[in-house]
């Protein structure tokens, strides 16, 4: 099975030539040398020039795909008692307080893929930065995710909000969508992403501020970005 995969692979490697790609041209090539047999998540890569050591030079941020991500995120709102009957109503998928809390920190459980926190428990939720921080699941007031408007938090992530964040190397990875999209809507979410990078650029950050960008699905062989346009549109707002 591996050699098939592998033959596959290296079939769909060689329709993707060694020059950066427009997105309106990248995105059709990735749905043309799909071989997978299941939906794959398409995902965009950005190399930033950023030390992210340096924390005036930390990328961070939400975006909110228009076109959704093609799955349902199971969405944990640790709450007080006043706020856990709207998160319900809201449609959390785990609702609950202190005893959360307490599950994570002695079992390690982390089977959810958003947390949203009223400010009132983040001092306990605070404990929890070993077990959510390297996941990217810990809430924090800059993405919305420490709120007490849980009821419009659930909704945005429910509707398709993305949080990013560089990583230790530089670079930021982003679901943006599935292979069976619309062209047109794949498009759009990468370009909503793009563009929410290309905002949150650190006014201490010097010299080319995207790098590289390159959009692959789960499967396929990455494809090289043209970045020229990126780094021309920041440079003009």
């Amino acid at each position: 099975m591996a050699q098939k995969t592998g033959k596959h692979y290296q079939a769909a490697s060689k329709q993707v030539e060694a020059r950066p790609y427009p997105l309106e041209e990248a995105i059709p090539l990735l749905q043309k040398i799909k071989f997978a047999k299941f939906d794959e998540t398409v995902e965009v890569h950005l190399r930033l020039g950023v030390d992210p050591k340096h924390a005036d030079q930390m990328v961070r941020g939400t975006v909110v795909m228009p076109n959704g991500l093609g799955k349902s995120k199971k969405v944990l709102v640790i709450a007080g008692a006043d706020r856990q009957k709207e998160a319900e109503e809201a449609g959390a998928d785990i609702v609950g307080g202190e005893e959360i809390v307490t599950r994570i920190q002695s079992e390690g459980w982390t089977d959810f893929d958003a947390v949203i926190a009223t400010p009132d428990m983040m001092r306990s939720v605070g404990k929890l930065g070993k077990v959510l921080g390297p996941r990217g699941l810990m809430p924090n007031p800059k993405t919305g995710t420490v709120t007490t408007d849980v009821a419009k938090a659930i909704k945005e992530i429910k509707a398709g909000k993305v949080e990013f964040r560089v990583d230790k190397t530089g670079i930021i990875h982003s679901p943006v969508g599935k292979l069976s999209f619309a062209t047109d809507k794949l498009i759009d979410n990468a370009s909503s992403l793009i563009q929410a990078v290309l905002r949150a650029k650190p006014a201490a950050a010097k010299g080319k501020y995207v790098k590289t960008a390159t959009v692959c699905s789960t499967m396929s062989p990455g494809v090289a970005l043209d970045v020229t346009a990126f780094n021309a549109v920041k440079a003009a707002s």
